[in-house]
């Protein structure tokens, strides 16, 4: 699992999240699994950072006979392909399983992102938090605002200058000195 700086775990059910959201599904209807794909990691690699969470995203072998893997994008994100055969589901759940018995639970959260009723009555059991797919979508489009938002250089007040401090009197009494007019 995570190491104790992160905050929380977060497992993210990929395939059910680019069900959901409607950017990513059209992407996977127009262009292919694989880009809608690499459109959510690239969200999660942002976000994960930015909230200070390991996550996982985890994808379905999707019929392949392939081996389950494990690719480390960021620090914060890894992506997981089940075995053949194997669910996100069933993986979420014996990660969930693995998390109850270890004594970090008591450090840090466990945070399950699916809209998967039946998986989020199951993951709530054992002790994970719940994340619905627009819960996660409203988080990250926040976390997109916060960030913008720090990096946006401060608007300067147009009324920063001293003159606009002073009284009107006081405005004029200068204003008649800057251009050289008798009192």
């Amino acid at each position: 699992m995570a190491c104790p700086a992160f905050q929380a775990v977060l497992l993210v059910d990929g395939y059910n999240i680019i069900g959901t959201w409607r950017s990513l599904r059209d992407a996977r209807d127009l262009t292919g699994l694989e880009t809608a794909r690499a459109q959510l990691v690239e969200v999660l690699a942002s976000y994960s950072a930015f909230k200070g969470f390991d996550s996982r995203v985890i994808f379905d072998a999707y019929d392949q006979r392939t081996p389950s893997t494990q690719e480390n994008i960021t620090q914060n994100l890894a992506v997981h392909y089940t075995n053949f055969g194997q669910t996100a589901d069933s993986y979420i759940e014996k990660a969930c399983a693995q998390f109850r018995s270890d004594l970090r639970k008591f450090e840090q959260r466990l945070i399950v992102a699916t809209s998967d009723r039946a998986q989020q009555l199951t993951v709530v059991g054992y002790g994970a938090e719940w994340m619905s797919a627009q819960q996660l979508a409203a988080d990250v489009e926040g976390a997109v605002q916060r960030i913008k938002r720090r990096q946006s250089p401060p608007k300067r007040s147009p009324n920063r200058f001293l003159a606009h401090a002073l009284d009107p009197l006081a405005q004029e009494r200068l204003t008649r000195l800057r251009l050289g007019l008798r009192q």
